[in-house]
């Protein structure tokens, strides 16, 4: 996107074309406006047409450009944080409620994708977190009996399983999570827009929000270009947020995250690595996450930007890693590269802001944009329509605000990926 083929790589090369769009121009109204186009937004748009009101989304780039369009493509369950631990943070109420809505939400982005014939490469296999050292057995092993105390179908696989399902002995164990898959990301919110475009809603490319300002009994969002006055203002701008919204960027840690996409893989190897099409993270610090394109191309990722000296360090280490977990590869060359910016908060959970009345928004992801921004899109819409209140919602009201040392941090786990990957691997 923008010509730039580190931004969305192996998606934007596979993904179908976007719906048509043009930028916004000139003065109009409508019952919401939408600000951001990614998984929340488009979501938010769907639902919200679907129920016969006037939406207008205004994307600054293009469908996708954000968060959406760039990640691995695991549609995760839950959060990072441990299930029993989410009460103790949010209290028993909202702690319950998010965990159940969470838990289900893979179930939602798949229902979404059946019921509008979305081809995103969708695979029902589950996920694997897998296991390195005892250390992490130990917290997988935990993270299993949490999630199967509150019903989920999890399962602790042992090292021989893992090694079957992966195609390496690299790890202790692995948690099965049948709920999840993996998907083409950027397929997926292009199609989730195609399918609120057939149901009334209106997206705007290229149209940048400069402003918000109270009018009337509503509010008017305006870019270089134009406006929209509408009664409601749902904010789905997350980490990429600039603008009227720029504290919501604020509030959040950047933490960069690269993909590499090797060429297809030959029809043995296929039948080695990941033959079940599983998509898979392991437990270290700085992680890594693998999974199968439909094409048989694998993409591997872990912490890190594509830029400066980071690149050939980044790359590096990904050869150097490859050829430890898979040895059967052989000499490995990477067809695609791209890498984007995961906003974290200080507790690794979403937040709940409202901005002015009747403007709200969720944000802080933590790398689970898949399955949460879908469903906190729909939620934003049942809040919207009056089918929940602000009190039903899985996540408390809070106001934006900035961690200590913020850009210290982004500038140490950058430094630091590539530290850890420049030795990486070496031994």
């Amino acid at each position: 996107m923008l010509n730039d083929p580190r931004s969305h790589g192996l998606w934007e090369k596979t993904a179908p074309p976007a719906p048509a769009t043009q930028p916004l121009v000139g003065d109009r109204r409508a019952d919401v406006v939408i600000v951001g186009g990614g998984f929340t937004g488009i979501s938010a748009a769907l639902h919200l047409a679907e129920a016969g009101r006037h939406a207008v989304v205004l994307e600054g780039a293009e469908i996708g450009f954000g968060g959406a369009g760039r990640n691995v493509g695991l549609i995760n369950a839950g959060m990072w944080v441990m299930p029993d631990d989410l009460p103790g943070v949010l209290g028993d109420t909202h702690g319950e409620r998010l965990l159940d809505m969470l838990g289900n939400a893979p179930q939602l982005v798949m229902e979404l994708i059946e019921k509008h014939g979305i081809a995103c490469e969708l695979e029902r296999k589950g996920t694997l977190h897998c296991a390195v050292g005892t250390a992490g057995l130990q917290e997988i092993t935990e993270r299993a009996s949490q999630w199967q105390r509150r019903g989920a179908p999890v399962a602790l696989l042992d090292a021989a399983e893992t090694a079957r399902r992966v195609g390496t002995r690299a790890y202790a164990g692995s948690l099965l999570d049948m709920r999840a898959g993996t998907l083409q990301p950027l397929s997926y919110v292009r199609g989730l827009a195609k399918a609120a475009i057939a149901a009334g809603a209106i997206i705007h490319t290229g149209s940048r929000v400069v402003a918000c300002e109270r009018t009337g009994d509503g509010w008017t969002v305006r870019t270089d270009r134009g406006s929209v006055t509408a009664r409601w203002v749902i904010v789905s701008t997350d980490a990429y947020s600039t603008g009227p919204w720029s504290n919501v960027r604020r509030e959040q840690v950047h933490l960069p995250y690269f993909n590499l996409a090797t060429r297809p893989l030959s029809p043995d190897l296929l039948s080695s690595i990941l033959p079940g099409r599983e998509g898979v993270w392991d437990t270290k610090e700085i992680l890594s996450s693998f999974r199968m394109d439909q094409a048989g191309r694998l993409i591997f990722g872990s912490v890190g930007a594509l830029r400066n000296m980071g690149r050939a360090i980044h790359v590096a280490w990904a050869k150097r890693a490859l050829k430890r977990l898979f040895p059967q590869l052989g000499p490995v060359e990477f067809e695609c590269e791209w890498f984007g910016k995961i906003g974290m908060t200080d507790n690794a959970l979403p937040r709940f802001h409202r901005f002015g009345e009747k403007v709200v928004g969720f944000s802080g992801y933590n790398g689970r944009g898949i399955a949460p921004g879908t469903v906190f899109g729909r939620t934003l819409a049942q809040l919207v329509l009056g089918e929940k209140s602000e009190e039903e919602l899985p996540l408390p009201l809070t106001d934006p605000k900035e961690p200590a040392l913020r850009p210290l941090k982004e500038l140490y786990y950058e430094a630091g990926a590539q530290a850890a990957h420049l030795v990486g691997e070496r031994f």
